[in-house]
């Protein structure tokens, strides 16, 4: 679809979308745009392809003007961290790259380990990510084979619902502030229990006070009809 020449949106405002799995944010743009039939839309924060749930889609020029304010707002995550394998993306869509064993991990040492991943936490950032670096996206020097050093950022966390569901695996719900990589607390998790791992399921249930549950099957988009769609744009 050819974005020149398209019409104004009918009304500006956000699309809250329920991404599922193996779509890239940016695919769910591009398809919201041909459904909307309009080129001006952005974002408030993008998912991994691995990741499944809530977008928000800012449709029109009033909505995007005000992504800074949608960026900074906290995003709360349901995961899964398999424990015992490292991936070079630290997720299950990853390369294999090392294995290590599992410890016995009590209730008492699972939360020694999210204690000290708690607050004001300095995560490493991944090497397969959208940070830059001299303009250029670690994801794609990661991918020429550059040598990366370990390079960190600063982030607000909270955790809660921790459980064992099995011996090599934890799940948990964490909220944190703009920039968080829940992948990068995981693998920092995974550490501090005397292993490796990665995550295996991560699904945004919230961005700021806007639920997951309120938001439109993404698996719905390609069929919706353009009248459907913007009935779920919601004015600002």
């Amino acid at each position: 679809m050819s974005l020149k020449n398209l019409p104004k949106p009918q009304k500006s405002g956000i699309l809250l979308i329920d991404k599922p799995a193996d779509f890239s944010s940016h695919d769910m743009i591009a398809i919201v745009r041909r459904v909307l039939r309009t080129k001006t839309i952005g974002h408030s924060g993008t998912l991994d392809p691995m990741a499944t749930g809530l977008l928000i889609l800012l449709v029109g020029r009033e909505a995007t003007k005000r992504q800074p304010e949608f960026l900074q707002l906290s995003k709360t995550y349901q995961a899964t961290l398999k424990l015992g394998e490292e991936t070079d993306t630290w997720d299950r869509y990853g390369n294999f790259v090392s294995a290590s064993p599992v410890p016995v991990i009590t209730p008492e040492k699972l939360q020694a380990a999210v204690q000290k991943l708690s607050g004001t936490v300095l995560q490493q950032i991944p090497p397969f990510s959208a940070k830059k670096i001299k303009g250029e996206k670690m994801y794609d020097l990661a991918r020429k084979g550059v040598e990366l050093k370990p390079r960190f950022s600063e982030v607000q966390v909270a955790w809660s619902d921790i459980s064992q569901p099995a011996p090599d695996q934890i799940a948990f719900t964490l909220t944190g502030s703009c920039g968080t990589y829940v992948r990068s607390l995981g693998h920092q998790l995974a550490q501090e229990l005397g292993t490796v791992g990665h995550l295996s399921q991560l699904r945004r249930t919230a961005i700021g006070p806007y639920r997951v549950e309120n938001a439109f099957d993404g698996n719905l988009l390609k069929n919706c009809p353009t009248d459907t769609l913007y009935a779920q744009v919601q004015v600002l």
